[in-house]
C-alpha cells in the first residue's frame, strides 16, 4: 500500500508524448506504408493549423508557454516525415505517382496543376517566404524580446518588492508575481531558442526535396526508367512530398512569429488589429477616397478597386452607428467637478520611512537573484538582533533625476547619505590607510571616510594581497545604509513602535508592563529613554531589564534624561561587554582633574544664568587631542571611548557629539568594577589652572 502511494499510477496523457516522440524518432529508420505516411502528414497538417491558430487566439504570450516545445516536437515530426517519405519515393517511385501515398500524389498534380517547373518554381517561393522573410525576421524579434525580457527583469522585480514593502503585495501575490516574472524570462529565452529550430527545418526542406530529385532520377534510370520518364515522375513526387512539408513549417513559422510579436493590449491579435487599424474614422474615409479614386482612373480595374472603398466606408458607418448606439444605451450620470476623494490624496501623502533610490547604471544589483535586496533583509536581521528595534521595509527604487552610479538613502523623505559607484569597478579599501599605491580611481569609502580607489575586477586578488579589502557595489550600498540606520536608529522608532515592542514583552511579562506603563510612566516617557539610549547605540533589546529598572528608578525622577543616566547605570553589564576589549579590559581616553573643574563650573554658571560656554581655544584643543588618540585606538583595536565622572558624562557626550563623533561616552558607573581600565590618554591634561569658561 504504502508503495502504491508512493508511486502513483501513470495516467495515458503522461504516456502519450514520450511514447509520441520515441516513435517520431523511430519514423526515421522504420519503413511505413504509403496509407499510414498519409495519415501522419494529414496529422502534421492539422497539428500545423491548430497551433498557428491557437497563436491567433491567445491574450498574452504566456498562455502558450508550450509553443517551444511544440515547435520541436512539430519540427521533429515533418523531418521524421520528410525521411519516411524520401524513403518510400525513393524505394517505389518507378511503380508511379502513387508510391509515397495519395497526400504527396495530390500535391504533385492537383495542387500545381501537373507542371512540374510550376510546383518547384512555388516549392522555392514558399522556401525564400519562410526561411528569409518570416523564420529570420521572427528569430530576429525572438533574439531582441529574449535580451529586453532579461534586461527589463531587475527593474520588474523592484517594482514587485517596492509594492510588497508599501503594502500593495502580500507575501504570496509577490511570490505569485515574481514566478510569472521568471517563466517569463524563460518563455522569451525558449522562443529565442526555438527560432532557430524553425530556420533549420526551412534549410533541411531545401536540402531533403533536392535529395529526391536526384537521387530518384539516379535510381529511375538504374531501374530502367527512360530518362524524362524518370524525370517527371520523381519531379511530381518530389515537389509534392516539399509541398506536403513546407505547409505545415509556414504556418509554425507564421505562428512562431505571432507569439514573439504579441503586444501588451491583452487582446487576441484578431480583435487588436481591427480595434486599432480601422479605429481612426478619418484614415478609412481617406483609404476609401484614394482606392476608388484610383479605380476611376483609365486602365484600372474599376470594379475591385470601386467596391473595395464602397465596402470601407459601408463598414466604417456601420462601426461608427454601433459605437453611437453602445454610448446612448450607457445610462447617464452628472459630472462631478469635486476632487476625486480621498483615496489618491492618501496615496500623495504616504511617505516612505526609509528609501534607498539608485541610479540606472545600479538597477542591475536588483536582480532575479536579489544581491542587494537579500543584503538589506539581512541588514535589518542583524540590527534587530544588534539594536532590538524592527527597522522599517527599506523602499528600494530607481530615481532617473540621480546621476548614473549615483544612490541615495532617505529617512522619511529627506536625504541623510548618498555616494556614487563607478560602474564596472570595484571598491579597493586601505583599511590602515598604508597599503601601497594600486591602479585605479582614488576616492574615499562613503561609510567611514577611508581612502579607497575603483579598480577592475581583474585587479582584485593583487589588491587584497596588497592589504586593500575589495567589495562590490552592492556591499558598499549595504554597509553605508545599515551605518545610517544604526546612527539615527532613534529617529526610527516612534511610539507605534514601542507600543508593538512592549505588546511582545508582556506576553512574557504582562504584569511588568502593566506596572510601568501607564501606572509609573507614559508610553511618551518610555519612547524618550530608548531613543536616548538608541542615540548612543546602546541596545535596548533586553527590554525587560529596561522596564525593570524604569519600574524602579521612576520613584526617584519621572524626567526623562535623569531616568537615561540611572538606566545607563542598571545596564553597566551590556554597556561593559560592548566597549571592552579582547584583553577584557577598558580602553579610554581620561578626563585631567583641570578639564574636570572646568567642566563643572560652566555647568554651574550655566545653572546660574552667568554664562558658561567654554573657551573656543579649548573645545579647539579637545577636538585635536581626541582626534589624535584616535590612532592609539586602531593600533591596540580598541572602541574609541572617554570615561567621564557621572555627573559630567552628558556634557562631555554634548560636546564629543558634535567635534569627535566616533567617541562613544561613558561614566565609571557603567563599567563593571571588575573590569580592568586603561587609560589611553588624558585629556586636557596641558591645560593651564588659569583656563575657566567664558563669563557673559
Amino acid at each position: 500500500m504504502e508503495s502504491a502511494k508512493s508511486n502513483p499510477p501513470v495516467s495515458l496523457s503522461e504516456l502519450t508524448v514520450p511514447l509520441g516522440i520515441i516513435g517520431i524518432v523511430l519514423m526515421m529508420v522504420l519503413p511505413l506504408p504509403a496509407a499510414l505516411l498519409d495519415v501522419l502528414l494529414t496529422f502534421s497538417i492539422a497539428l500545423a493549423i491548430g497551433i498557428f491558430l491557437t497563436a491567433l487566439f491567445i491574450e498574452d504570450a504566456l498562455e502558450f508557454s508550450a509553443f517551444p516545445s511544440m515547435v520541436l516536437v512539430a519540427t521533429l515530426l515533418r523531418l521524421s516525415l520528410n525521411v519516411a517519405s524520401t524513403r518510400l519515393i525513393l524505394l517505389n517511385g518507378p511503380t508511379g505517382g502513387a508510391a509515397a501515398g495519395k497526400m504527396i500524389e495530390a500535391f504533385g498534380h492537383f495542387v500545381v496543376g501537373g507542371e512540374i517547373v510550376v510546383g518547384l518554381v512555388v516549392f522555392l517561393i514558399l522556401v525564400v517566404i519562410n526561411f528569409v522573410v518570416i523564420t529570420k525576421g521572427a528569430g530576429r524579434i525572438a533574439e531582441v524580446a529574449a535580451r529586453f525580457t532579461l534586461d527589463a527583469m531587475p527593474g520588474k522585480q523592484m517594482a514587485i518588492d517596492a509594492d510588497l514593502s508599501a503594502g500593495v503585495l502580500d507575501n504570496a501575490e509577490a511570490t505569485e508575481r515574481r514566478e510569472a516574472l521568471q517563466k517569463e524570462a524563460d518563455f522569451y529565452g525558449a522562443m529565442d531558442g526555438a527560432s532557430k529550430f524553425v530556420q533549420g527545418d526551412a534549410v533541411a526542406g531545401l536540402l531533403i526535396t533536392a535529395i529526391n530529385l536526384v537521387g530518384g532520377l539516379i535510381l529511375g534510370i538504374a531501374a530502367g526508367m527512360e530518362v524524362g520518364v524518370a524525370a517527371e515522375t520523381f519531379s511530381v513526387l518530389s515537389v509534392g512530398d516539399a509541398l506536403v512539408s513546407q505547409i505545415p513549417a509556414l504556418l509554425i513559422s507564421s505562428a512562431s512569429g505571432v507569439v514573439v510579436t504579441r503586444s501588451a493590449s491583452g487582446e487576441q491579435i484578431g480583435e487588436t488589429l481591427v480595434s486599432q487599424l480601422l479605429a481612426r474614422r478619418r484614415a478609412v474615409q481617406l483609404t476609401a477616397g484614394i482606392i476608388g479614386f484610383m479605380g476611376l482612373m483609365p486602365g484600372m480595374p474599376a470594379i475591385p478597386m470601386v467596391g473595395m472603398a464602397a465596402s470601407l466606408l459601408l463598414f466604417e458607418r456601420s462601426r461608427r452607428k454601433r459605437a453611437d448606439k453602445g454610448t446612448s444605451d450607457l445610462p447617464s450620470t452628472e459630472v462631478d467637478d469635486s476632487p476625486k476623494g480621498p483615496v489618491d490624496v492618501d496615496q500623495a501623502l504616504h511617505l516612505e520611512v526609509l528609501t534607498l533610490e539608485l541610479g540606472y547604471e545600479l538597477v542591475s544589483l536588483v536582480d532575479s537573484t536579489g544581491s542587494l535586496l537579500d543584503r538589506v533583509a539581512a541588514l535589518r536581521r542583524e540590527i534587530a538582533k544588534e539594536l532590538g528595534i524592527i527597522v522599517p521595509p527599506v523602499h528600494v527604487c530607481d530615481n532617473l533625476e540621480l546621476a548614473p552610479g549615483t544612490y541615495r538613502i532617505l529617512l522619511n523623505g529627506t536625504p541623510i547619505g548618498d555616494a556614487n559607484c563607478a560602474a564596472g569597478r570595484l571598491l579597493a579599501i586601505d583599511p590602515g590607510g598604508h597599503a601601497p599605491p594600486l591602479e585605479g580611481d582614488a576616492t574615499t569609502e562613503p561609510t567611514f571616510g577611508m581612502p579607497a580607489r575603483w579598480i577592475l575586477p581583474r585587479d582584485r586578488e593583487m589588491a587584497e594581497a596588497l592589504g586593500y579589502t575589495v567589495v562590490d557595489h552592492s556591499t558598499v550600498i549595504a554597509t553605508h545604509l545599515g551605518e545610517l540606520v544604526r546612527s539615527q536608529a532613534h529617529r526610527l522608532l516612534g511610539r507605534q513602535e514601542v507600543q508593538h515592542l512592549l505588546d511582545v514583552l508582556a506576553q512574557k511579562s504582562p504584569k511588568l508592563v502593566d506596572d510601568v506603563v501607564p501606572s509609573l510612566l507614559s508610553l511618551g516617557d518610555v519612547l524618550r529613554v530608548m531613543r536616548n539610549l538608541l542615540r548612543e547605540r546602546i541596545s535596548v533589546r533586553d527590554l525587560r531589564s529596561l522596564m525593570e529598572s524604569l519600574a524602579d528608578l521612576s520613584e526617584q525622577t519621572k524626567d526623562s534624561e535623569q531616568l537615561t543616566e540611572l538606566v545607563r547605570e542598571r545596564l553597566a553589564p551590556q554597556i561593559t561587554a560592548t566597549v571592552k576589549g579582547e584583553d577584557h579590559a577598558v580602553a579610554a581616553l581620561a578626563l585631567s582633574p583641570n578639564l574636570e573643574r572646568v567642566l563643572r563650573q560652566s555647568l554651574k554658571d550655566i545653572a546660574n544664568g552667568t554664562g558658561g560656554a567654554l573657551e573656543p581655544r579649548l573645545l579647539q584643543a579637545l577636538s585635536e587631542q581626541a582626534e589624535q588618540a584616535l590612532a592609539k585606538f586602531g593600533v591596540i583595536g580598541a572602541v574609541p571611548l572617554v570615561i567621564a565622572p557621572p555627573d559630567l558624562r552628558r556634557y562631555v557626550r554634548a560636546i564629543f557629539e558634535h567635534k569627535v563623533s566616533q567617541y562613544a561616552v561613558v561614566s565609571f558607573r557603567e563599567i563593571e568594577p571588575n573590569v580592568g581600565l586603561k587609560v589611553v590618554d588624558t585629556l586636557g591634561k596641558e591645560m593651564g589652572p588659569a583656563l575657566s569658561p567664558q563669563g557673559v
